[in-house]
């Protein structure tokens, strides 16, 4: 078959999903109309959509044969954030925007599945569509936790990302650790409230938070390796009711988040160092805390030996070898869920044309992608599942991480 002239003739079907998808934007659990799109359109290909953990939805494509066994998986969650784009398929739920391309990965998954269904008697095995709700917050680990990979079972995972820091055209593959491992934390400070007037009398929790905020750069700076990066940021401080009242409690919410060479424990470290510092500053000021994890997810790492199937793969859809590109972001994901219990592989699709409006990071008001990237994916979606599905010279699946990656992304 002739993947590229086939995606063509279904770009336009490609670009509209999308934009119905980006009109309609739904949070994590709340993706009950994308969840009916989805599984009206799979029900098109003459597959048969399954319901898991709520909203997500899974279906088989069969090969012709018995075999090997792959997972593709799409996002599906939006994020509460009002978009300030000026588009004809703008956001028409007030305080809800797909700004982080999930629109465009759900859109991707779809049609490629139709690709796939078309020619199971080109592939040997099964490819297990996944569309996960609520990546954000730890929907992967939902659906496993709600037997997906029982009723599923698999030997290799893919997930694609759309990324407005590279070129439409590009697509980003790295062996070892990609995305970071993070876990989104609270601390809970608990002085003694009082008059402003009279400080020394109370125990003041917003000048002990103060100085953990600061304090919290000791462990980004002074006591973790520079090959191992780590970010500790507060994005939330609530205490207070007056200006001339000091509080009794103040409460701090952040993320952490580390790319360490020694992934598989960097999550305890970091957290251990975290409440070993506040129980520190704390004693100092004379307050009491309490740290608490929200949640987490692993570092997601790449199986060195399924990258390299998985470039060939790219190589045929971009041409050239010199728009694979290595990249490897210190934001989150959630696919780690999927990597850390077997084989698999997260990419990074370049959707920006250079022009600013293509060129927000992930999370802003304004985000857009270029929608020929969207072909992009689709094509990496089928090539890999062909060559994956039809390999038989035995594919290694031991991991092996390369030593150290360049930085990139937001």
């Amino acid at each position: 078959m002739d993947i590229a002239k086939e995606i063509a003739v279904l770009t336009p079907e490609l670009v509209r999903l999308r934009r119905d998808l980006h009109q309609h934007p739904e949070l994590g659990f709340e993706e009950h109309r994308t969840a009916e799109t989805i599984s009206d359109y799979l029900k098109s290909c003459a597959l048969i959509p399954q319901r898991v953990t709520q909203t997500g939805v899974v279906a088989v494509i069969e090969g012709h044969g018995p075999g090997r066994s792959l997972l593709l998986r799409a996002d599906m969650d939006a994020l509460p954030i009002q978009e300030e784009n000026d588009l004809s398929y703008r956001s028409e739920i007030p305080n809800k925007m797909h700004a982080c391309g999930h629109d465009g990965h759900t859109a991707m998954l779809l049609v490629a599945a139709k690709i796939l269904s078309r020619h199971r008697d080109q592939f040997w095995g099964k490819v297990v569509l996944v569309f996960q709700p609520n990546e954000e917050n730890a929907g992967a680990l939902r659906m496993i936790q709600d037997g997906l990979l029982e009723r599923y079972p698999v030997e290799a995972c893919l997930g694609l990302h759309l990324w407005p820091s590279l070129e439409k055209g590009k697509v980003g593959i790295s062996a070892g650790p990609v995305m970071a491992g993070m876990f989104q934390f609270t601390i809970q400070i608990r002085g003694k409230g009082g008059h402003t007037g009279y400080p020394h009398q109370a125990i003041d929790p917003i000048l002990c938070a103060a100085d953990i905020i600061q304090s919290l750069q000791i462990i980004q700076t002074r006591t973790v390796s520079v090959f191992d990066p780590t970010i500790i940021m507060i994005g939330k401080i609530t205490g207070g009711t007056a200006s001339n009242i000091i509080p009794d409690s103040v409460s701090m919410e952040g993320t952490a988040r580390y790319l360490h060479q020694d992934a598989k424990n960097a999550g305890q470290v970091v957290e251990d160092r975290i409440e070993h510092l506040i129980a520190g500053v704390c004693r100092t000021h004379g307050t009491e805390f309490r740290f608490t994890i929200e949640s987490e997810s692993a570092a997601v790492e790449n199986d060195r030996d399924l990258v390299e199937l998985i470039r060939a793969a790219g190589l045929q859809t971009v041409g050239d070898e010199k728009k694979i590109v290595r990249i490897v972001s210190p934001a989150g994901e959630d696919f780690s869920e999927f990597t850390s219990r077997m084989p698999g592989v997260f990419c990074f699709i370049g959707s920006s044309n250079g022009s600013t409006t293509t060129q927000f990071p992930l999370h802003h008001p304004h985000f857009n992608i270029d929608e020929e990237a969207l072909s992009t994916g689709v094509e990496m979606h089928v090539r890999t599942a062909l060559a994956f599905l039809n390999q038989d010279d035995g594919l290694s699946m031991t991991r092996s991480y390369s030593d150290q990656e360049n930085v990139h992304g937001l």
